[in-house]
């Protein structure tokens, strides 16, 4: 039998003594099938021979049913993933041997920082871990958002972990494991993306300037006493290094910060080969950046002054710093917090030495675009919240009016 599938012809159906089915004249595939027993239900079938039920039509509409049938359909076509197999990987999968088994080596492969999308997931263990990839609601998400938000955490960073648990179930729904994201409904908070923009005044730049050298001077004179003590007990003395030279690598990037706006991961995978010293340009390398896109610096005279001086200490090496042992820079939360307490500053995280750089080229005139630009954000949304660091714009807006009185 056919016709188009409608909550009226649902109610004019009289059950028979054997099972018979109504094809939609309206979406090729769509089926009602009513049993003796007066029990109707949605079909799907998505392929000859091969069909999956949709629900009863005690517990949904007419248009509902079709939707969904049209959605598997649609599925099926573009990823050949059968949605029976679908169905039973996500009564399988729990959301953490998900993660484990399917989605920690994808990303390991394919994300730039793998640690930073794990850790976001793992926070949703305690409520979502143990639950099947079918069973995570809209709801639990939601509960566990205001959760968050009462606790105090900040809303971006609670858009963030919900923004990394779609994308997770996004993936899900690509290899074949979950049928549709049950977060399609979950939008982000809204976040005030001004605010305050933390960055350095002048007496905050000179103290910490002033700790840094005063920092240096400290790693030297240890080197001389510990040469020193050495020396007195016949061993070989350790390099030391002179007044013009780096001790570690904590003053030229804390600089280099101040006078590019790079962010702290594009500063620890600089290599030398990123640097045009003829040209004083340095380069961010796409694959190293936030936006997944290369960008160029002019370099100022200070941070010129800074990469010559690190490179004539470089001895080869490919990274512009490295850490203690010679190796890839990974880390300074210690090493920062306490410089920034020797320089007896308060609330300065080390990402707004960008903040400082951005805001220091809006108060001196510097379009917006430009900024943006040099600190490599993909839109202009992110770079106007430095916007209200150059109020004589908005005021010459403003006294545009006045020439109508």
């Amino acid at each position: 039998m056919q016709g188009k599938i409608t909550r009226k012809l649902i109610d004019s159906l009289i059950p028979q003594t054997k099972p018979f089915e109504i094809r939609d004249t309206e979406l090729k595939g769509f089926i009602l099938r009513v049993q003796p027993s007066g029990v109707m239900s949605y079909i799907c079938q998505y392929a000859r021979g091969k069909r999956i039920t949709l629900g009863s039509v005690n517990v949904m509409m007419p248009v509902q049913a079709r939707e969904k049938a049209r959605d598997t359909l649609a599925q099926y076509v573009t990823t050949r993933a059968d949605p029976m197999e679908i169905r039973k990987a996500e009564r399988t999968h729990t959301l953490e041997s998900f993660v484990a088994e399917k989605y920690k080596p994808w990303v390991e492969s394919n994300i730039r920082r793998p640690d930073d999308t794990l850790s976001k997931l793992k926070s949703w263990y305690p409520v979502l871990g143990n639950s099947k990839l079918a069973d995570i609601k809209a709801w639990d998400v939601e509960k566990q958002r205001a959760e968050w938000l009462k606790a105090g955490a900040a809303p971006g960073t609670v858009n963030h972990k919900i923004k990394y648990l779609k994308a997770a179930l996004n993936r899900a729904i690509a290899w074949g494991l979950l049928q549709s994201n049950p977060l399609a409904s979950v939008k982000p908070s809204k976040v005030d993306n001004v605010g305050v923009v933390r960055y350095l005044s002048d007496d905050e730049d000179k103290r910490l300037r002033a700790a840094l050298d005063a920092r240096e001077e400290s790693h030297r004179e240890k080197r001389r006493q510990n040469n020193q003590w050495r020396a007195e007990r016949g061993y070989e003395p350790l390099p030391e290094n002179s007044a013009g030279e780096y001790v570690d690598y904590l003053k030229p990037l804390v600089l280099l910060a101040l006078n590019t706006g790079m962010r702290r991961g594009e500063l620890f995978h600089l290599k030398w080969a990123d640097i045009d010293f003829s040209r004083k340009i340095l380069t961010v390398q796409g694959a190293t950046a936030k936006s997944g896109k290369t960008r160029h610096i002019p370099l100022s005279n200070e941070a010129f002054d800074v990469l010559t001086r690190c490179y004539s200490q470089s001895q080869g090496t490919e990274f512009v710093f490295q850490n203690a042992d010679g190796g890839e820079l990974t880390g300074i939360t210690f090493v920062w917090s306490h410089l920034v307490k020797a320089a007896q500053i308060e609330k300065f995280r080390f990402h707004d030495c960008r903040h400082t750089f951005a805001s220091r080229l809006v108060m001196k005139g510097v379009d917006l675009n430009t900024v943006r630009e040099l600190l490599g954000h993909s839109s202009i949304a992110m770079t106007l919240r430095y916007a209200h660091l150059a109020p004589e714009k908005l005021a010459a807006a403003i006294t545009m009016l006045n020439a109508d009185k």
